[in-house]
């Protein structure tokens, strides 16, 4: 079984942790002061990556980028 890859997932705006409480178990949340926000976090597969970005677009935020973190030493 191979390793989860930490992804970081940039939405549009300052968003209420009410839309964000299915994922706040799973990400570190940033408010940044560029007017978006920030989410990095582990995914265990591509189905829970696809999750996420299926409960965001069920609440209309708007995904800016995804990237996965280089994590190696």
């Amino acid at each position: 079984m191979s390793q989860p890859t930490t992804y970081e997932i940039v939405i549009r705006g300052r968003v209420s942790a009410r839309l964000l409480r299915p994922l706040l178990d799973d990400f570190t949340i940033d408010h940044a002061s560029d007017g978006v926000t920030r989410l990095v976090g582990n995914m265990g597969d591509a189905a829970h990556l696809h999750g996420v970005l299926a409960h965001l677009t069920s609440v209309n935020i708007e995904v800016i980028s995804i990237a996965p973190l280089d994590t190696a030493p």
